[in-house]
């Protein structure tokens, strides 16, 4: 069953966001290098702990400040087709994030946006 696995908070000052998260929860922040926009990966405890971890990034064309959830999926494309054939709609469209995977943004019937993404190191 795919499951939540990463978010991402959208800020317009990330110099001033990661501090705040730092200093309350001792969260860890890695700038995320070969993307094509600035994104900082958000380590939020062990890995061998319950929980996931995200990014920290401004929002990107017709995003407000907010946070989104990433859903992993099997495979991308069925889940795109699954999406619109049950009144969603892919907003953001199958794009590679080189050696993590391919991601998509679709909206809900009732206009929330979240993240699909499918692993593969290979993407490119």
């Amino acid at each position: 069953m795919p499951r939540v696995v990463h978010f991402e908070i959208y800020t317009d000052d990330p110099d001033a966001v990661r501090p705040f998260y730092q200093d309350v929860f001792g969260w860890k922040f890695q700038k995320f290098e070969g993307g094509p926009i600035e994104y900082w990966l958000v380590a939020t405890g062990d890995d061998k702990e319950s929980g996931i971890n995200g990014g920290l990034t401004r929002p990107r064309e017709g995003q407000s400040p907010g946070t989104l959830n990433t859903i992993g999926v099997s495979s991308l494309d069925e889940s795109i087709k699954k999406i619109e054939q049950n009144g969603g709609k892919i907003c953001v469209p199958k794009m590679a994030i080189p050696k993590i995977g391919w991601l998509a943004y679709a909206q809900d019937p009732a206009g929330n946006v979240f993240g699909i993404i499918e692993p593969d190191t290979n993407a490119r």
